[in-house]
């Protein structure tokens, strides 16, 4: 029997990390929104895959929108803090990050969740989606909309929608992208045939005993580490077993097993997922959970039992224990043909050095940006890494990607006027997904799909109608998670004046200079600082060993370039001895 509910203003498929951040957008711009997951968890990448050490977005101007109100929140619900491992500058625990989403759902009363569904069919008529048909606890519900957002990792829409999209590589003689392959490669070369997306990882969480591998050789002692037996073996290669480990440790001791090299990223069989045949995708979810088991038990082998498996996730048909995550952390999917494609170039910055990609405009100058990233670009598939355009810098005394923006555009279907894409499924070429599909960017790409649904039905216009104008005001003027659009380098979140020089950039005026300002946390110790002259930075603490100094505050770095002898100073900030650096955000 099929069970007809009322319309609803915006309906929002897909338990990933922008559908969460898409449906509580578009519920608190006032728009009735119906958010359905396929399982227990809401949060993708950020929770329910267990990706808890983001990356990208970490400098103080990329910390906008609901990115950085998610942050500050996780900052709250930890109280070891977010210094804990040296892939990130921010670690935390997924059922933190899970808590922290579904209060924000909770909060509002527009916004209802179904967890537990599984989609059936996607209603259109013409240039329209009228509605979703669903299957949840054993009855079938139909859904009608106004609006609708894929928040899917994988694009789950777009087929049942017959909207265009693409899938796996796009030939260089396409867009002429420095670091796609050509098309006689693709035709020849069987590792496409074989690869078509990026290789995707089954998150495992381990536990250490203990903060420090014992009665073990160090790095400096065993430089390639100890050799796990195959398929692993050099998995420890190039940073040794306890570096290895500690990549992805999170508070309490947690760790994230998410390791690209020789480690559990699975490669093979990746078609399976998108067949919708069932029994194939159960058959390679198990092989992918398997082979991360497999590492894990390989490094606690290793380790003499120092790392065990650890509790973080959820009961549900796809965790069969607490220690496997709810999802697999897919890296790509299908990829909507939008109104506008970003590509490689749109990432790459104009000049080497401390610069930005162009930003993007229309025939008439006007920007088109509604969301900000800086990802370095990062591809994940079997054997050598795939060799891609340079685009990071040297930043507050380490390396980081050059910001780009998202053009609204991309967020829009080429074919079906109502459709909006929340998450990595938006339109990008198979290059520029490297860089696209993390998760501080999705959260605010996201984020700028519920504000355009919202302002869609509020104008009672199609999101294709909207003016691009009207939604970077409400993004840069929301009045609980402003969200940057405009690349400003010099401008951090919480600067008095980002609103103003927001709205500036948006008017294509020059800016000068902003004035700085910090925001100190942390604990405050006299050091001395010590440069090298190429950017990096070393700090002398009282109580600990030298370490590298960084800093995500643009005032604490226009500081820090000033420097070119060592300087006795008050710091303040957070010692990381995983990572082997000192966070400052504040110099006097």
């Amino acid at each position: 029997m099929t069970v007809n509910i009322d319309s609803v203003d915006v309906l929002v498929w897909g338990g990933g990390t922008g559908g969460a951040a898409a449906a509580i957008q578009a519920a608190r711009g006032g728009a009735s929104t119906l958010l359905l997951t396929p399982g227990p968890w809401l949060g993708g990448m950020v929770s329910a895959a267990g990706v808890c050490c983001p990356d990208g977005n970490e400098l103080s101007p990329w910390q906008t929108g609901l990115w950085g109100a998610f942050l500050r929140e996780l900052e709250q619900g930890e109280p070891e803090g977010l210094d804990q491992n040296w892939v990130s500058c921010f670690g935390y625990r997924p059922r933190t990050a899970e808590t922290i989403l579904q209060n924000w759902l909770q909060q509002e009363a527009r916004l209802l969740w179904w967890p537990g569904c599984q989609l059936l069919n996607v209603e259109r008529a013409g240039s329209l989606i009228t509605g979703l048909c669903v299957e949840m606890e054993g009855e079938v519900r139909r859904v009608k909309c106004r609006v609708v957002i894929d928040g899917s990792d994988r694009g789950d829409l777009l087929p049942l929608a017959d909207a265009p999209f693409r899938f796996g590589w796009d030939p260089q003689e396409q867009w002429h992208e420095p670091s796609a392959p050509s098309q006689q490669r693709l035709n020849t070369e069987p590792f496409f045939r074989q690869q078509p997306i990026q290789s995707p990882t089954w998150v495992v969480m381990g536990q250490l005993l203990g903060d420090q591998l014992k009665d073990h050789p160090q790095q400096d002692e065993q430089p390639s580490g100890p050799r796990l037996p195959a398929p692993f073996d050099g998995a420890c290669d190039r940073f040794g077993l306890e570096k290895t480990i500690t990549y992805g440790r999170l508070p309490s001791g947690l760790v994230m097993l998410n390791w690209p090299l020789h480690g559990n990223d699975w490669h093979r069989g990746l078609e399976r997922a998108f067949l919708a045949d069932a029994s194939q995708e159960a058959l390679l979810f198990s092989e992918m959970q398997q082979h991360s088991l497999s590492f894990a038990d390989a490094l606690s082998k290793a380790t003499d039992g120092w790392l065990q498996l650890g509790q973080a996730f959820p009961n549900s048909a796809a965790s069969p224990a607490p220690w496997i995550a709810a999802m697999p952390y897919w890296r790509e999917g299908r990829r909507m043909i939008g109104r506008t494609t970003v590509i490689e170039q749109d990432l790459l910055p104009l000049t080497e050095g401390v610069c930005m990609s162009g930003p993007p405009v229309n025939d008439s100058e006007v920007l088109q940006s509604i969301a900000v990233g800086n990802y370095a670009n990062d591809h994940h598939y079997p054997g050598n890494d795939w060799q891609l355009a340079p685009k990071s810098c040297r930043w507050g005394g380490r390396w980081t990607g050059t910001p780009f923006c998202i053009p609204f555009g991309a967020l829009l279907s080429e074919a079906i006027d109502n459709l909006l894409m929340a998450d990595k499924a938006f339109s990008t070429s198979h290059m520029a997904n490297g860089a696209t599909r993390l998760q501080p960017l999705i959260m605010n790409v996201g984020q700028a799909a519920g504000a355009a649904s919202a302002l869609a039905v509020e104008s009672n216009l199609q999101p294709s109608e909207l003016s691009v104008r009207s939604l970077q005001n409400r993004l840069i003027g929301d009045d609980r998670a402003p969200a940057a659009v405009a690349p400003l380098w010099d401008t951090a979140w919480h600067h008095s004046q980002w609103l103003e020089r927001q709205t500036a950039a948006l008017d294509r005026k020059p800016l000068a200079p902003a004035l700085p300002e910090t925001l100190e946390s942390g604990r405050s110790v006299h050091a001395k600082v010590i440069p090298d002259g190429e950017g990096s930075y070393r700090i002398q603490l009282e109580d600990a060993e030298s370490c590298q100094l960084i800093t995500l505050e643009p005032a604490v770095n226009a500081r820090l370039q000033t420097l070119d002898k060592p300087i006795s100073v008050m710091v303040q900030g957070t010692h990381n001895p995983w990572g082997g650096w000192f966070r400052t955000t504040s110099l006097r």
